[in-house]
């Protein structure tokens, strides 16, 4: 494998990981207003991913940054045109992460209620715009020979773009779901696992349609590929998993259908990094915009260096917070005191 090819996995992998780790935080800041109906409810859903969300978003950053030195041109190119959106993106997550911190220190139920709907917003937000860009990026954009984006705003929307945002909302919202089932109990654990059981047959359904439009949209023919065939399979095995309450399984399950549906749209891209509405001689390749040897071979050391770093440390992270978190205890009132008797 070439150190082009490579990095271009690396990148797929980075995405990967931010979707499937960050996709549950989504879905948990989507769901913690439907799941918590009182305000204890709520803190509790937003403690559920208090310690990790955070570091779950370093995955994006390393995927901007990844592409920025790996395959400059890629960068310019994607980030130029999708600027409307990436600069939607940025404000919703923003809004998100400030109002983890606002909503905690309000003292106003309207305060609460307005930080509250700044992280049910960015949550949705987010992976809707992330979802239109990846799909956007094999549906076709309009590039011409020079290698520059030559459209407008609307040509940001292709179909099949909203509907791989789309997709990527409902496939949070279900790994959202099934996470607040896996980290809480009592009420809150059975809401969850309500939403989920609810939604995972719609997901399995809407995955399916997507695969097949996907294999479609990359002109290869009519048989799904691996990939698609693992995001159907999961989505239906989550569904079946909910059903039967036995969350732990339906997360690796969502967990497994987030995973497929990114590599999906990577493996049907490669070699081209980006497609051109205008034919495939305007199509951006790895190749075509890498950067030189010699900086892909100082990235790959950083790499091998700085990675195990850090998955070592979410993986401590997640281990020390993998307990199921309960709710205030409340201490009992105590009992009336009987009068004493005057005889």
């Amino acid at each position: 494998m070439t150190l082009v090819a490579f990095w271009f996995v690396v990148l797929a992998v980075v995405w990967t990981g931010f979707l499937l780790l960050e996709g549950f935080d989504f879905g948990v800041g989507m769901l913690h207003g439907v799941v918590g109906r009182d305000e204890a409810g709520r803190d509790l859903a937003i403690r559920s991913i208090g310690p990790v969300w955070d570091g779950n978003e370093v995955w994006l950053v390393l995927a901007a940054a990844g592409t920025f030195a790996a395959f400059p041109v890629w960068y310019a190119v994607m980030f130029s045109a999708y600027y409307p959106i990436m600069v939607v993106v940025l404000v919703a997550l923003i809004l998100r992460g400030v109002s983890f911190e606002f909503r905690s220190h309000s003292d106003s139920p309207r305060a609460r209620a307005l930080w509250s709907g700044a992280l049910a917003g960015g949550s949705l937000v987010v992976p809707l715009g992330l979802g239109i860009v990846l799909g956007g990026l094999l549906a076709g954009v309009p590039i011409d020979s020079a290698q520059e984006f030559v459209g407008g705003a609307g040509d940001l929307f292709p179909a099949y773009a909203l509907m791989t945002g789309a997709t990527v909302v409902l496939v949070c919202l279900v790994h959202g779901a099934v996470f607040l089932a896996l980290k809480t109990t009592a009420a809150l654990r059975r809401r969850a696992l309500g939403i989920a059981r609810a939604l995972a047959p719609v997901v399995a359904v809407v995955v399916t349609g997507w695969a097949a439009w996907t294999r479609v949209t990359s002109g290869d023919g009519v048989l799904l590929s691996v990939a698609e065939f693992a995001a159907i399979l999961a989505a239906i095995i989550a569904a079946a998993f909910v059903h039967v309450r036995r969350e732990g399984l339906a997360f690796a399950a969502t967990a497994a259908t987030m995973a497929a549906l990114t590599a999906s749209i990577f493996s049907e891209l490669y070699p081209r990094v980006m497609v051109s509405s205008l034919g495939p001689a305007n199509d951006l390749t790895t190749t075509s915009t890498a950067s030189a040897s010699y900086a892909l071979t100082v990235m790959t050391v950083v790499l091998a260096v700085l990675l195990p770093v850090v998955l070592a440390y979410q993986a401590w992270t997640y281990h020390v917070f993998r307990a199921r978190l309960r709710g205030p205890v409340r201490e009992p009132e105590p009992s009336p005191v009987a009068p004493a008797d005057p005889g």
